[in-house]
C-alpha cells in the first residue's frame, strides 16, 4: 500500500521534531520482528531487543525483515504490517516506549518495481518514498537502471550498508554514480565503531567525512553483537566531524525519511575534513 505524505509537517510531527532535537533518535534499519528472519526468535527476544533500542534513546524504529533473495515468497507486505501490529501491542503492554514502523530489507531484484506495485515489497515507514536495498554480498549488481526505474515510480533507494559490501567499500565511482541517481547511502552505526572490522570501519568513516553517507541506523538484529549503538556512535561522530554532522546523520535525515521529506545531503557539511587516517 504506497501511501503519500505531505511535504509540510504536522503539528505532531513539530512536536516530534522538537523532541529530537533532544537527541532521542529514529533507527531506519533494525531486525525487531519476532521469528520473521535472522532477527529475534521470540517474542520475548524482540522485547529485549526493543528494551536496548529505547535504552539507547531510539523512540521510532522502523522495522527491515529481509525481503527477496533468500526470503522470497515469505515475509510479504501483509504480514509484515500485521506482525509490526503485534509487537507494537506488545511493546504497549510491556511498558516500552518504542513505536515501530513497517518496512523491509529488501535485496535486489529486478522485479522490485512490480512487486512495490502490487503491495509484494514494502517501502519504508509505507511512506511509498523511500526503500532500502541490499546488494549480495559476495557479487557485484550495477543498480543504475533499477534506480532509475524506482525514481519514475517517485521513490528513492536507500543503499544499506555499503562499507560492509566488499565490491562497494571499495568502488567509489560506482557509489557516486548511484548516489548521482539520486540514492542515499546508510551506515551501519556499529561499523563506525569497529564492529565489523578495521576496514568496514574505514570504509564507513571515509563515506561519512567525504559527505557520501546521509544515514546512520543500527541494522540490529540481537543483543548477541548487533544491538544498538547509537548514543555512541553519535558521539563519535561529533567528536570528528562535529554535532552538526552528527544532528543530520543520526537525527534529522532519519527524520526526513520516517515522515516522507527530502533529505538534506552531507555533502556541504564535509568540505575541508580531515583525511580518513586522522579520523581514526
Amino acid at each position: 500500500m504506497i501511501q503519500s505524505v505531505n511535504d509540510s509537517l504536522t503539528e505532531t510531527e513539530k512536536i516530534r521534531r522538537d523532541t529530537f532535537g533532544q537527541r532521542k533518535y529514529i533507527d531506519i534499519h533494525c531486525h525487531c520482528l519476532p521469528a520473521v528472519d535472522d532477527g529475534p526468535a521470540t517474542m520475548s527476544d524482540a522485547l529485549t531487543l526493543c528494551r536496548a533500542l529505547a535504552d539507547d534513546d531510539i523512540e521510532t524504529v522502523i522495522a527491515t525483515p529481509h525481503q527477496l533473495g533468500r526470503f522470497d515468497n515469505s515475509n510479504s507486505a501483509a504480514k509484515i504490517r500485521e506482525d509490526v501490529s503485534k509487537l507494537n501491542e506488545e511493546l504497549k503492554s510491556s511498558g516500552i516506549d518504542l513505536t515501530v514502523m513497517p518496512g523491509g530489507d529488501v535485496r535486489v531484484d529486478e522485479r522490485i518495481c512490480q512487486l512495490i506495485e502490487t503491495d509484494k515489497v514494502l517501502t519504508l515507514a509505507d511512506g511509498g518514498r523511500y526503500i532500502l536495498l541490499e546488494l549480495p554480498h559476495k557479487i557485484f549488481i550495477d543498480i543504475e537502471q533499477l534506480l532509475i526505474d524506482l525514481s519514475h515510480l517517485g521513490i528513492q533507494a536507500v543503499i544499506s550498508h555499503p562499507e560492509r559490501h566488499p565490491v562497494l567499500e571499495k568502488e567509489h565511482k560506482t557509489l557516486m554514480k548511484f548516489i548521482d541517481q539520486s540514492a542515499y547511502l546508510q551506515v551501519t552505526a556499529g561499523s563506525l565503531l569497529g564492529d565489523f572490522g578495521i576496514q568496514a570501519q574505514k570504509a564507513a568513516w571515509h563515506f561519512i567525512s567525504s559527505g557520501w553517507a546521509s544515514l546512520i541506523a543500527t541494522d540490529s538484529h540481537s543483543l548477541k553483537g548487533r544491538g544498538p549503538c547509537m548514543k555512541a556512535t553519535f558521539k563519535q561522530i561529533s567528536g570528528k566531524l562535529g554535532e552538526e554532522t552528527a544532528q543530520l546523520v543520526c537525527i534529522e535525515n532519519p527524520l526526513r525519511l520516517l515522515t516522507g521529506q527530502d533529505m538534506t545531503p552531507v555533502y556541504s557539511m564535509s568540505a575541508g575534513r580531515c583525511c580518513d587516517e586522522a579520523i581514526l
